[in-house]
């Protein structure tokens, strides 16, 4: 099990990962060693997630998401394998921990009085300047 929130907990087998090879430096080492690590995660169909937390997760991770509603995270940050596997898990973790927080309702406000005046007074400055730039009409 691997504890995301004291309520969300995830089962490992939920978990898929599958291995390439990575792009970038590492000369023949990176030719030859499958490093790279794609962790997916089908969020749509997991029963580890509360339908609310699955919810703002599938819109904060819309980009990697795909038709079915998995979750792919491609961890090639590191030339070990462990040390992506991780990295990806991590980053999964951190999403949903992203996910699981609930955003505070705004509070509508209204603009202060003086903010209100600012703003007659500097559209009156600006309709001022724009009347300067006119050309003279015929009376003046």
């Amino acid at each position: 099990m691997i504890r995301i929130t004291r309520t969300i907990h995830l089962d490992e087998g939920e978990l898929e990962f599958r291995f390439a090879r990575a792009s970038g430096p590492g000369g023949q080492h990176v030719n030859k060693v499958e490093s790279m690590v794609q962790l997916r995660f089908d969020v749509a169909n997991s029963p580890s997630l509360p339908d609310e937390v699955r919810a703002r997760l599938m819109t904060i991770a819309r980009r990697r998401l795909t038709r079915e509603g998995i979750l792919v995270i491609r961890a090639q940050r590191y030339r070990m394998q462990e040390r992506n596997r991780q990295d990806a898990l991590n980053r999964l973790i951190e999403l949903i921990q992203r996910a699981a927080k609930r955003p505070r309702p705004r509070k509508p406000t209204r603009p202060t009085a003086a903010s209100r005046r600012e703003r007659i007074d500097e559209k009156r400055r600006r309709s001022a300047v724009k009347r300067l730039r006119r050309p003279p009409g015929p009376s003046e």
